[in-house]
């Protein structure tokens, strides 16, 4: 049996996700959008409203919510601005490779104070000369006595001037590609490590990116991840943990753009008529909801597959992959159908179209997805049909 209804749990958390979207995040975008300012007030209230840190255990006092919870949340809110979701999802981003590798010790002295104040921990993999080519990095590390020290320089990290700490990707030895890949937790206070200034962007302007910077930074052997030459399964493992919320977060954009456009199709006219009587423009809408509605399945399987399979890396792909070209394509009609006024600050419309575009690349770009699923078909793929029978048969069947 397939439900695709949510629990009774799942719903007040929808609720509680949303309301809190329309209260504190909607009458603000356009404020945060315009100034770039860091949306520290709108973050703290989502902190105390318990909506960060979702996917911290409860041993070490988080929600252990799955991640299908957080999707459902992280839809909710990017309906209400993407750059603020992005700068308080980016917790989740930053932990998983302590989830995913940390031990005991690491976790409770990394996660637990996540949850006890408003804290910050950032992502930092890409930098300015690879992005999705995980494998390429070329930040070193080299152990000396009991301390790593790294050296090199990320890029494009969020939240990276307000962190409290990181975890951070690095290499032995580049040329080894992802047979040297480690993983640290780099706290932001280490003497060698500095954060950049903020970067300007196209959109998500009230989240702040930055870069990250490392010059003989020492970080304690105790703030490695797993083990050395493991840093690539936990950067893949994460990312297949945190794909399904991009296509959540697509997903919210998306119909964000939808109601708008809704709402003025039902008030615009043109030639005598509403906007709503042309079929049109009816057929626009059904498109996008067409598309919202497949996003949603998408990322709800992807979810469902990461919180109960071993590897959920093709369902994760699938989802973002989809999910992000359809909210780039909805973004752009809903542009189209307010004409001129799409176009202008005055509508939300044009900030939509542009925080649209940054889900096509971060986390893996759209590319890096059909990548990874064509791989797969010709690789992993099982045929239901297990040898393709003889089309051509000019014998009429004897049964």
């Amino acid at each position: 049996m397939v439900d695709f209804s949510l629990t009774k749990e799942q719903l007040e958390l929808q609720r509680k996700a949303r309301e809190f979207a329309q209260e504190y995040m909607i009458p603000y975008a356009h404020y945060y959008d315009k100034t770039g300012e860091f949306p520290l007030p709108i973050i703290k209230k989502c902190w105390e409203a318990g909506l960060m840190n979702l996917g911290i255990p409860k041993e070490y006092g988080g929600p252990g919510l799955g991640v299908l919870e957080q999707c459902i949340v992280v839809e909710e809110m990017a309906a209400g601005c993407a750059g603020m979701t992005t700068s308080i999802y980016v917790n989740t981003l930053g932990a998983e490779p302590i989830l995913v590798a940390g031990n005991k010790e690491q976790k409770e002295k990394y996660l637990q104070p996540l949850t006890e104040d408003l804290k910050f921990v950032s992502f930092a993999c890409s930098e300015p000369g690879m992005g999705s080519d995980v494998a390429g990095i070329q930040t070193r590390v080299k152990k000396e006595g009991s301390h790593y020290v790294l050296n090199g320089s990320k890029f494009w990290i969020t939240n990276a001037p307000h962190a409290d700490y990181f975890t951070v990707f690095a290499s032995l030895d580049p040329s080894q590609r992802h047979k040297a890949l480690c993983a640290f937790i780099v706290d932001a206070d280490t003497p060698g490590v500095k954060t950049g200034r903020p970067v300007e962007k196209m959109g998500h302007k009230a989240s702040t990116t930055s870069s990250v910077v490392f010059r003989n930074a020492k970080i304690p052997e105790e703030n490695l991840l797993g083990s050395e030459g493991k840093g690539f399964p936990v950067a893949m493992k994460t990312f297949s943990m945190t794909r399904p919320a991009i296509a959540a977060f697509s997903t919210g954009l998306a119909r964000a753009a939808m109601e708008y456009a809704r709402e003025y199709v039902n008030k615009r006219e043109a030639f005598t008529q509403k906007l709503r009587e042309f079929e049109v423009i009816q057929f626009k809408l059904a498109e996008m909801f067409m598309k919202i509605e497949a996003s949603r399945a998408l990322y709800l399987k992807a979810a469902l597959a990461t919180d109960t399979e071993e590897d959920s890396t093709v369902p994760a792909s699938v989802a973002k992959a989809f999910a992000t070209d359809a909210a780039m394509e909805i973004a752009s009609e809903a542009v189209q159908i307010h004409g001129g006024y799409g176009y202008i600050d005055q509508y939300p419309l044009e900030k939509l179209f542009r925080d649209a575009k940054l889900y096509q690349i971060y986390e893996g770009t759209s590319e890096i997805q059909r990548l990874i699923l064509g791989r797969h078909v010709l690789k992993d793929y099982e045929p239901a049909m297990k040898e393709l029978p003889k089309w051509v048969n000019m014998k009429p069947p004897d049964f």
